[in-house]
């Protein structure tokens, strides 16, 4: 996934989720809990209780909100 893409999904302030290359889904319930690298390679998630996820940008296949993705498979690695 290119930064520009998780950027834009950011912006506009939806909850949101990221799925990962390994099938997995980390939940975003509000842009402040993302945090993204200024080189755009890594994102920080502020899970539930406290915790942290740090994810690889390149591993994010899709984003999703209500149940619908956006994105492409590592069509936007770099």
């Amino acid at each position: 996934m290119k930064a520009e893409m998780l950027l834009e999904m950011v912006h506009s302030r939806r909850p949101f989720s990221l799925r990962l290359s390994d099938g997995s889904l980390i939940p975003v319930p509000h842009p402040e809990f993302i945090l993204i690298t200024q080189d755009g390679n890594t994102a920080v998630v502020n899970t539930a209780g406290g915790h942290i996820k740090i994810v690889d940008v390149n591993l994010v296949i899709a984003l999703e909100t209500n149940g619908h993705r956006t994105g492409s498979r590592r069509s936007g690695r770099r």
